[in-house]
């Protein structure tokens, strides 16, 4: 199983010359991804963007949106087109993480509607592939540029209902979940093959999974506190799961790696609560064992 980490692109009071840094630490420990997260109304940086900064000081790594929220970006052929630029500079190191989300709010400041937020997922993926393929928009031309991995970058979907293992068995390399347990990666790991069977696709889906860690001092409380942060609006019951679901130390890295492989995973990104870079080298300590 690959092991990939996150970058703290979404851990609020992050510089964001530090993502270079991470990167590098990142690519030269061994780790298969770098993986970012998304939302539109918080302190983030941008998905692609952290990406392509991460892009230009690394070779080998994989470059993830784990994931990104697709449809609140109304404007699908200028997607497909920073994707593929991503995608050509990096030498088709792009895997685009897709999903719908779940923060209405998002989609208010983007004055898309919510409610429609799957049927628009399936037609961007439908679009987008017919222009990474290089087909006309419309009449009007086509949009480029060409990118590096033939017919666009690879793609995950993300999301635990039937359509989104339906859209990876029909558009991508597999799925994403976006967290939870190796019971859930495990019924989503039979969700996954049975689409992938029913769509015909030869080979296996690919199974990722999102996790959070937090190392060193203070590590419960950094954790409590971003992950509060972060998903308090899905409610406290929730964020308390979650916050309580962070792995702070070694032991349990090492854990849920070894839980998350046994229920079918074929990788696991750990994705972090502080900015500190520190956090790459501890993290290759716990999982010494798993890095290339």
């Amino acid at each position: 199983m690959d092991v990939g980490i996150g970058l703290p692109n979404a851990v609020p009071g992050l510089d964001g010359r530090l993502l270079l840094d991470w990167a590098r630490d990142a690519e030269e420990r061994g780790f298969s991804t770098l993986g970012t997260i998304d939302r539109l109304l918080y302190p983030n940086y941008e998905p692609l963007i952290a990406l392509t900064a991460a892009a230009s000081v690394t070779e080998r790594v994989r470059l993830m949106t784990d994931i990104m929220i697709s449809p609140y970006r109304n404007n699908t052929p200028l997607l497909a087109k920073q994707a593929a630029s991503l995608d050509n500079v990096s030498g088709g190191r792009l895997v685009l993480g897709l999903a719908p989300g779940w923060r209405d709010d998002d989609y208010k400041a983007s004055g898309v509607d919510y409610a429609a937020r799957g049927r628009i997922l399936d037609a961007q993926l439908a679009e987008m592939t017919r222009l990474w393929a290089g087909e006309s928009l419309d009449g009007l031309g086509t949009v480029g540029p060409e990118p590096e991995r033939r017919g666009g970058p690879e793609i995950m979907l993300g999301g635990g209902v039937k359509a989104a293992y339906r859209r990876a068995a029909q558009y991508g390399s597999g799925w994403t979940m976006g967290g939870g347990t190796p019971d859930q990666m495990r019924e989503g790991r039979e969700a996954l093959d049975s689409a992938w069977l029913e769509a015909g696709r030869e080979g296996r889906a690919k199974a990722s999974v999102l996790t959070y860690f937090c190392l060193g001092p203070n590590a419960q409380e950094t954790a409590s506190a971003y992950i509060h942060s972060y998903y308090d609006p899905m409610g406290q019951e929730i964020a308390d799961i979650i916050a309580d679901s962070v792995a702070v130390d070694e032991e349990t890295i090492a854990g849920y790696a070894q839980a998350y492989e046994d229920a079918g995973a074929d990788e696991v990104v750990f994705f972090p609560c502080s900015t500190d870079v520190g956090q790459v080298e501890a993290l290759a300590g716990a999982l010494s064992g798993r890095l290339t």
